[in-house]
């Protein structure tokens, strides 16, 4: 048996052509990371032969030390962060804009808390001290920059504690100051927009905000829905608020041409008893 190596791309998601400026503009190279992909094939030579006695010794035997090139995560940690991005197609209909996805719903947990409780266990156990926010600026940041090769103009998350669009919003500010950072809340209850703003988490830094978009909870839903049926992506209500945010972004003429990133937090599995699958219940009801 011999185990030879493969030179081809490990992406799944390459960009498809739209009406806008080529994504060649942005973008190219496949995918980054901070580990080589290395893919395996194994094949059997025609002349081989097999042998089930149990004597006979494994052809090819090595520790998982002896192993560091391939592309096995020694545990379920290692598999944080690196989330892919994806161009969002089907719902970007008037859009002049680029709209890509980060996928933070395909963390091991299916969420972008996946990132802060990895933090918080590390610098517990380094000194005891939690640093909110930290994480997104270490890793979700740096990624957006390294995928998108600095090209991002917007960055668009919705706002919950703050962390993430904080930590990420410092990194890519600091790499380029002329990026914009959009936040997104929901419409019946404004955060930080509005005559009477509500309760502002300690980790945000609104400082960081250039602009924050409203979302009712009918829109949020019904973009969460169309992600799924259209685009193939099963995300959770705060995706489909972000999304719609980044739409609206990217309908403005001024932002023709631009590359706007919208972060997806988390997997629409654990949406499944909320409003979001109403109507598949419905339907499973009258079977």
């Amino acid at each position: 048996m011999i185990m030879a190596l493969s030179s081809s791309s490990c992406s799944c998601f390459s960009p498809s052509t739209t009406s806008l400026l080529p994504r060649s503009h942005f973008f190219t190279t496949q995918f980054h990371r901070n580990k080589p992909c290395i893919r395996f094939r194994r094949t059997i030579s025609a002349t081989a032969t097999v042998s089930t006695a149990s004597s006979t010794p494994p052809l090819h035997s090595t520790t998982r030390e002896g192993l560091d090139a391939v592309n096995i995560a020694e545990d379920v940690t290692q598999l944080i962060g690196n989330t892919p991005m994806i161009y969002l197609n089907k719902v970007t209909e008037g859009c002049v804009a680029h709209v890509a996805a980060k996928l933070e719903s395909m963390e091991p947990c299916r969420s972008v808390k996946d990132r802060i409780g990895y933090s918080m266990l590390a610098d517990a156990e380094e000194n005891g001290a939690i640093t909110p926010g930290k994480i997104h600026f270490e890793t979700t940041g740096p990624e957006i920059w390294e995928d998108t090769i600095g090209n991002v103009d917007i960055l668009v998350a919705a706002i919950g504690t703050g962390g993430t669009i904080t930590g990420t919003g410092d990194y890519l500010k600091l790499m380029n100051k002329n990026i914009q950072v959009v936040g997104v809340e929901p419409a019946d209850r404004s955060i930080i927009s509005g005559d009477n703003p509500g309760f502002i988490p300690s980790i945000l830094d609104i400082k960081l905000l250039d602009e924050v978009v409203k979302v009712t909870n009918v829109e949020a839903i019904e973009m969460a829905r169309r992600l799924a049926l259209e685009e193939g992506l099963l995300v959770g209500i705060s995706s489909g608020a972000a999304a719609a945010a980044a739409i609206t972004l990217a309908r403005r003429p001024k932002n023709s041409g631009r590359l706007i990133t919208v972060i997806f937090p988390s997997f629409g599995e654990r949406y499944l008893t909320t409003a979001l699958f109403n109507s598949i219940y419905e339907e499973v009801q009258r079977m």
